[in-house]
């Protein structure tokens, strides 16, 4: 099997989740990806998974988001150290950064500037609000920019309690997609044109594409809906409810008729489907807070088990709102390939994440743990073309981790 991007060449000058999480895709595909970090390291080497509640101390966030790359320490401070990139950048695919435009402008690190340096350069700009408008610049976290600006954090939750907080990295990860999928669309067009091309992307602007459904209407109507209520839905059959172990799930049906009747059969309550009350979607909506009662009752009186079999028997729409650990041991999520397992030279063998995707033929899949800080600075180097005496003059100089 193949790797899909076997010989393409990615430099990263980028910290935390989105851009490094883009670029250990990057890597699972094939591409070599070099790691460029400050004397401290990337910000995400110093998380501790025990501030999340999780009893290990294998930092699997910074794991997931750089396996495989080799690392660089470079101090961007030091005068020399912009020549050192650009020598690093000159035979590259792929700069990807999530630098602020001030620091780029500070460090040398524009398009313009790089794109000098390597004609055939895609330019990846990750930011939080993007590099125009008023909040250009803005510093954003997933949790800020993608979560609470987007729109979706309002939009979700149970009234009238606040409003949730995303889980970390969730917003990165989704923006790590669009990260990946921009520089191959500007990969394309530069093997069709031969000329740099620049490729920008938000964590803003990957929010609200997230929410498009919801602000496609809101460009129209210029309001916010009501948050869900599962205590009176607008439809009682698009909800959670409780079995009698108190096991959650969910229901997810269109409120049609042919839905309706299935499920009036599932709860043993097949006189629903012809009752005056509850015969046609607008009835039930208008009787919303009774029904979801009714049907909150019923599921109470049996096991998860039971109404696993029920439902499906009845060919419904429905999933269990799992926990972690069911997902870590889901049968269908190994089926997948959703995970896969690396060794690490202190921690042993631990299981992580794939990628979400698949090649038929290609292999696409982790390749090798997170590197140490600064473990391959002098051997990229020397594969970039300086020599020993210059290795030795820019760790003289401290530009060199």
């Amino acid at each position: 099997m193949t790797a899909p991007l076997a010989g393409l060449r990615v430099v990263e000058v980028a910290n935390w989740v989105a851009g490094p999480a883009a670029c250990a895709l990057f890597r699972d595909m094939g591409a070599e990806v070099l790691k460029i970090e400050p004397p401290a390291g990337d910000t995400l080497r110093l998380f501790s998974m025990r501030n999340l509640g999780y009893d290990t101390d294998l930092n699997t966030a910074f794991q997931i988001d750089n396996r495989g790359k080799r690392s660089l320490v470079v101090d961007l401070e030091k005068p020399s150290a912009r020549g050192v990139v650009e020598r690093l950048v000159r035979d590259a695919d792929v700069f990807l950064t999530n630098l602020t435009t001030p620091r780029r402008e500070k460090y040398g690190l524009t398009f313009p500037a790089l794109s000098a340096v390597n004609p055939r350069l895609v330019y990846t700009s990750l930011t939080g609000y993007g590099t125009t408008g008023p909040d250009q610049g803005r510093p954003g976290f997933d949790f800020a920019a993608f979560w609470a600006r987007s729109g979706l954090m309002a939009s979700l939750g149970e009234p009238p309690s606040a409003p949730p907080l995303c889980r970390g990295g969730q917003g990165d990860h989704t923006t790590a997609l669009n990260l990946v999928l921009s520089t191959l669309l500007a990969l394309r067009v530069r093997d069709q044109t031969g000329r740099a091309q620049y490729a920008e992307v938000s964590l803003y602007g990957t929010g609200m594409w997230t929410l498009a459904s919801d602000l496609s209407a809101a460009l129209i109507t210029r309001t916010q809906p009501p948050r869900h209520d599962r205590t009176a839905p607008a439809n009682p059959i698009w909800n959670t409810y409780r079995t009698a172990e108190g096991r959650w799930l969910l229901l997810v049906h269109p409120d049609s008729q042919p839905f309706w009747p299935r499920f009036c059969a599932a709860v043993a309550e097949p006189g629903w489907a012809s009752d005056s009350r509850y015969d046609t979607p607008q009835k039930r909506q208008a009787a919303s807070r009774e029904l979801s009662a009714a049907i909150s009752e019923r599921f109470a009186r049996h096991d998860f088990a039971y109404w696993a079999r029920v439902l499906d028997a009845e060919k419904l729409i429905w999933a269990p709102v799992a926990t972690l650990d069911e997902v870590v041991n889901c049968p269908q999520a190994h089926a997948i390939g959703a995970f896969a397992a690396l060794e690490h030279p202190k921690e042993g063998r631990f299981e992580t994440m794939a990628a979400p995707f698949a090649l038929a033929g290609a292999e696409i899949t982790p390749r090798g743990c997170a590197p140490e800080l600064g473990a391959h600075s002098r051997e990229a180097l020397a594969d970039a073309g300086f020599s020993a005496d210059e290795i030795r003059a820019l760790e003289r100089e401290g530009v060199l981790g």
